[in-house]
């Protein structure tokens, strides 16, 4: 079977982002077909390090592939973390959640001092586009559907910590305003727009080329 662009080129964007690594670090790894050839790449290495996964599917592959991963509890402070994005706009701004994952993924995002996203030439876009991943607590579901308005449940498996999967499916010009009324609902987990605040380096493949930008992070 023949390797897909966009195949070879989350491998390609994955072995760059193994290479911003060093040896004693503690890693974040992100969840999904981005982040999959990254695991193996890193553990090839061999260097020293210490993982977070986002994910049990995410955990058991890079242990397969020879890492030490540790509870978040155990490193709650994370030197990078790594991971896709189902979109990416000028800000950066973020859209994530494919996978299912994104509480997880922001949560350490937010703990790493460098959060690095990799993807292939078709993630980054002009402006962010719904749907928008959404996690929502099972105890009132029908109330916070009605309270949001334009979100579905995804059906399917749920979160890693046994969330309701929806997505915003509304029309929205402002990502910082969705993020607010989302982040207001008592309903709501977590969502998956990330602000450009959490973004520390893009790292784009198309073709045979990798690019990188950096962002200052505050």
């Amino acid at each position: 079977m023949s390797v897909t662009t966009s195949e070879a080129e989350k491998h390609a964007a994955a072995t760059y982002a193994a290479g911003l690594v060093e040896d004693g670090m503690r890693v974040g790894l992100g969840t999904g077909s981005t982040v999959a050839p990254l695991i193996p790449v890193l553990a090839a290495r061999g260097l020293n390090l210490r993982c977070v996964a986002t994910s049990v599917a995410t955990a058991e592959a890079a242990v397969a592939a020879g890492l030490v991963v540790e509870s978040f509890d155990a490193l709650p402070e994370l030197d990078i973390a790594i991971d896709g994005a189902d979109q990416i706009a000028p800000g950066p701004w973020l859209i994530k959640g494919g996978g299912r994952a994104h509480t997880r993924e922001k949560l350490v995002a937010v703990a790493a001092a460098r959060f690095v996203v990799i993807a292939s030439h078709e993630k980054p876009v002009p402006r962010l586009t719904p749907p928008v991943p959404l996690e929502l607590l099972a105890f009132g579901l029908e109330s916070t559907l009605m309270r949001l308005g334009q979100a579905t449940v995804r059906g399917g498996v749920l979160s890693p910590d046994g969330g309701i999967i929806a997505d915003w499916t509304g029309a929205f010009d402002d990502p910082a305003e969705l993020a607010r009324r989302l982040d207001a609902d008592p309903g709501v987990v977590g969502h998956g727009l990330f602000e450009p605040g959490l973004v520390s380096d893009v790292v784009v493949a198309t073709g045979a080329d990798v690019e990188h930008t950096r962002f200052a992070r505050p």
